[in-house]
């Protein structure tokens, strides 16, 4: 297998830089979910107080990190360097069926020699999961059962938000928004799970040492 090229490293402020003028392309056809992980029609997924939590191996520390942000009708993609310090959006994806969801995520998993999958886990501000939550729980199992490698659900509370805000300081429109918006969400995700596994640093932990402790805050 040849070496994957090497995305360049892009900040999400980098990602989101001014929209430019672009050709209009037609997507896709927006069919609804796949039927190997979407709910029967009329027969609604188990709550989330109910349904079993399938418990995943976790993505080693090194190689590359594939983030999905999970979406009824689209995919976001991103990747992370080798050394897990940075996340790069990579697509926007249309989904289609179950098989040809698969192949697209196989094919990034194939390009980047991915060694770890990070899916983003929709919460309730309260901490309470949600109906959508049973559903990315069961789009993990799936992917899980197809491809085998480790998969992590990280919490995506304020993903899609933040890049939103972000394309709206960057006077994007509507349309452009779209165009970007679930592959950012991903990055941001994929973001925020690299930089939950790096080290605290010495008055972080020592922040942390004191909440710790009996006397702490």
């Amino acid at each position: 297998m040849t070496t994957p090229p090497e995305p360049a490293p892009r900040s999400l402020g980098e990602t989101m830089s001014r929209p430019s003028v672009e050709q209009t392309t037609t997507s896709g056809p927006s069919l609804p979910s796949g039927p190997d992980y979407a709910p029967a029609p009329g027969k609604p997924l188990p709550t989330p107080e109910v349904m079993e939590q399938v418990v995943f191996p976790e993505p080693p520390r090194s190689g590359r990190l594939l983030g999905i942000d999970y979406g009824d009708k689209r995919l976001g993609f991103a990747i992370s360097t080798p050394d897990q310090t940075i996340s790069s959006a990579i697509e926007n994806y249309t989904r289609r069926t179950s098989a040809l969801d698969l192949q697209q995520i196989k094919h990034w998993c194939e390009e980047y020699l991915v060694r770890g999958l990070v899916i983003g886990l929709p919460i309730h501000m309260n901490g309470l999961e949600s109906q959508k939550s049973t559903h990315c729980r069961r789009f993990a199992d799936w992917l899980y059962q197809h491809i085998g490698i480790p998969i992590a659900m990280h919490d995506e509370r304020c993903t899609t938000a933040v890049v939103i805000d972000h394309l709206i300081e960057l006077d994007f429109s509507r349309k452009q928004r779209k165009k970007k918006l679930d592959m950012l969400a991903a990055q941001v995700l994929l973001e925020s799970y690299l930089n939950s596994r790096q080290p605290l640093r010495g008055s972080e932990q020592k922040l942390a040492d004191e909440e710790d402790s009996p006397g702490g805050l």
